[in-house]
């Protein structure tokens, strides 16, 4: 399933993202991103959040993304000979000339997979375009089970200014599917333009997972070896755990 980001979403992604992100996963990405001498692909890579960073401390890195207009923020951010670096393409059937020695698909990029089949298509496409020893690492959020039964209605999880004076927030609602594994979310854009005040609302579906759920998917595809973790820190899986981070190595 291809989950286009609105233009306005797109436009906006920078500035509510870098707030909830930043010091959460991108330095543990970026740790990995150090340690590999050999050409790393970021799966997800969006407006790049993580990408233009490892790009500017020289590494070997590319992008793809089934999104067009986070595409298009990237690239004014890219020099026009680096805009090679970048392609629109789906983690199910991309296709490189070359492979390479890390790929990672942070940030839920998984979770957008909503079929058994695609994620089985995802992971071994992943496998096949990877150097003998490279890993694959992805992450999900560990299901909270109140939200799952609840939902979450009417939360505002940014508020702040765009540009000087200008005002925008996002509130999320959430309907969860709990036969099909999926809950619906709904995000909602209100900001200030042009006085008067404008709204975008975009619905899309993300699917959760659980523990061996995870491990099962993994040792179904072509992956021998991996790892599961409970935090960006490398702790393992306890009571307290919020993210499934899984290291694949080929």
């Amino acid at each position: 399933m291809i989950h286009e980001y609105p233009e306005n979403f797109a436009r906006f992604y920078d500035l509510i993202y870098h707030q909830q992100r930043d010091g959460v996963d991108n330095e543990f990405f970026y740790n990995e991103i150090n340690k590999t001498k050999g050409k790393i692909l970021e799966v997800g890579v969006g407006t790049g959040r993580l990408f233009m960073n490892a790009l500017q401390q020289g590494a070997d890195i590319y992008g793809l993304d089934i999104s067009q207009s986070m595409i298009d923020i990237l690239y004014k951010k890219l020099n026009k000979d680096q805009f090679k670096r970048v392609s629109l393409q789906n983690i199910i059937d991309f296709t490189f000339e070359f492979k390479f020695d890390l790929i990672i698909a942070p940030f839920r990029v998984i979770m957008h997979l909503l079929e058994k089949d695609e994620q089985i298509k995802a992971i071994n496409n992943v496998y096949a375009h990877l150097n003998e020893y490279g890993k694959f690492i992805f992450d999900a959020f560990v299901p909270d089970l109140n939200q799952l039964i609840n939902g979450i209605d009417n939360y505002v999880d940014f508020e702040g200014e765009y540009d000087s004076g200008k005002k925008l927030k996002r509130t999320v609602f959430t309907k969860p599917d709990l036969i099909n594994q999926l809950i619906h979310i709904t995000f909602l854009l209100e900001w200030n333009e042009n006085n008067e005040i404008k709204c975008q609302e975009w619905k899309f579906p993300l699917r959760f997972f659980f523990r061996y759920e995870l491990e099962h998917l993994v040792e179904r595809s072509k992956f021998k070896k991996y790892k599961i973790y409970g935090d960006y820190k490398g702790n393992t899986l306890n009571q307290q755990s919020k993210e499934f981070i899984l290291v694949c190595q080929k």
